[in-house]
């Protein structure tokens, strides 16, 4: 697929997933930067698959004429200019109420609710989308500090992080479905024990709802099973034995297992040459990363180098869905990252149908 067609890309295991969910359950979902013909293409996409309801934020001029420029229709996409929504006023008074129970100190409540990103986040979390996808075209950090401030964190997980879901049917060992899932790669430079055990809960969650059947998690490390005894193969270890435990007190159809080498999680050669005695496993599902620059450098070589095909970020630890994409992102990217983040919209919606955390 060229970036300048709206036409579907070949199916792969994720997007065969996603539509096939959402053709039965269709989300709305926001996006904070429509004034991208990236963002137009995958919007207009995930209306012939009938999938998402999209709703693109900016100046509705500036987007008609992109999409006219392209010959893009704009059929069922919702256009919103944030200063000119008949809504804005209530957010404006919200953003008041949220800073005083927050105890934060904000500047102009209209100039705050103006930005996109906090018009979407605003949108998100009172019910007038049920996901919100941004980052095409802003740095990270403006964006993410919108959902922070605006959405509420889950209470159990200690900070939210991100999470890549990678498919590519040319590579081998990716996954034990053909898809893998990648944590934190977005976030936390440094997780300590008790936040790394909740990264590979909650991932594993994620990645049991995507496959339908058990997921299977490895905490990474450059050591497997006592190989070395580093104080960071040592935080592997304790993060494996947290995560387990909570694993089993709330019954969560995952497993967990650490410290391990890369090559012993994903290549099953790998697993009985390095650990001879032990019994044979399932390719790993998820990888849970050490720390930040091992999850982005896994991802950015996965990508450009192997060439597989990245969906997201998803960002969990909030209440609401959200998902990040680069600056970089193909059309297919943004695409198939809002339909995923629209799948978790489903499954939040059925965990809380009441809406709330």
């Amino acid at each position: 697929m060229t970036q300048n067609s709206t036409e579907p890309a070949p199916g792969n295991p994720v997007t065969h997933y996603l539509l096939e969910q959402l053709r039965r359950h269709p989300k709305r979902v926001v996006f904070t930067e429509g004034e991208d013909i990236r963002v137009i293409r995958a919007a207009a996409r995930l209306v012939e698959e009938e999938a998402v309801a999209p709703i693109l934020l900016g100046n509705r001029a500036r987007i008609q004429a992109l999409a006219e420029g392209e010959a893009v229709s704009l059929k069922f996409i919702h256009i919103i200019d944030p200063p000119q929504a008949s809504d804005f006023g209530l957010f404006c008074q919200r953003v008041q109420n949220m800073a005083r129970y927050r105890s934060l100190q904000i500047g102009d409540p209209a100039e705050i609710v103006s930005r996109p990103h906090y018009f979407g986040a605003l949108m998100v979390q009172y019910g007038q989308a049920d996901a919100i996808v941004g980052g095409n075209q802003e740095l990270p950090a403006a964006y993410f500090r919108a959902l922070l401030h605006t959405i509420k964190p889950m209470p159990e997980v200690p900070k939210i992080f991100g999470v890549s879901i990678l498919t590519g049917e040319h590579l081998k060992h990716l996954g034990g479905s053909g898809i893998l899932f990648l944590a934190d790669s977005a976030l936390n430079p440094n997780p300590d024990v008790t936040e790394l055990a909740a990264i590979a809960v909650e991932t594993g969650k994620l990645a049991r709802h995507f496959l339908g059947r058990k997921a299977y998690v490895a905490m990474l490390s450059h050591s497997t099973k006592g190989s070395a005894t580093t104080p960071d193969a040592q935080r592997m270890v304790a993060a494996t034995a947290l995560a387990q435990d909570h694993v089993l007190r709330d019954f969560i159809d995952i497993s967990v297992e650490g410290e391990l080498q890369a090559d012993v999680a994903l290549d099953p050669v790998a697993a009985e040459t390095k650990l001879p005695a032990a019994e044979a496993r399932p390719t790993a599902d998820v990888l849970v990363f050490p720390n930040l620059d091992a999850a982005h450098i896994s991802l950015k070589l996965l990508q450009h180098v192997a060439g597989a095909q990245s969906y997201g970020q998803l960002i969990l630890g909030l209440s609401r869905p959200a998902a990040q994409v680069p600056r970089t992102a193909s059309v297919e990217t943004i695409f198939g990252t809002a339909a995923a983040i629209a799948v978790e919209a489903i499954k939040f919606h059925q965990l809380y149908p009441e809406g709330e955390v």
